[in-house]
């Protein structure tokens, strides 16, 4: 899959994921992987740092665990709108490429 396309969707995927209840890092990148298998730990973790530098998500650390203090991610509320432009960018462009009989 093309680079470029495959980090819009990983954005996409990722707000998607942050649009509920915060979320530890590592269970996001967890869950796509599934998804995902050929992308790294390490670009997941650059597009959440992006994210969150950008004011899309916000981070915040969560209560003692085992291991080391964990990082937690949540949707802002310009998170919130980005993802509601960019899901109705991706069911445009979805429709568009439906219409051309590419499925």
């Amino acid at each position: 899959m093309d680079a470029q396309l495959k980090k819009g969707i990983l954005e996409l995927c990722l707000l998607q994921r942050l649009s509920g209840e915060p979320k530890y890092g590592y269970d996001i990148i967890q869950a796509l992987r599934v998804h995902f298998p050929e992308v790294t730990e390490s670009t997941f973790y650059a597009i959440l740092r992006r994210l969150a530098k950008e004011g899309a998500a916000d981070t915040f650390q969560g209560g003692e665990s085992n291991g080391p203090t964990r990082k937690y991610y949540r949707l802002t509320e310009e998170g919130r709108e980005r993802l509601a432009g960019m899901t109705a960018d991706w069911r445009r462009l979805r429709g568009i490429v439906e219409s051309l009989g590419i499925q």
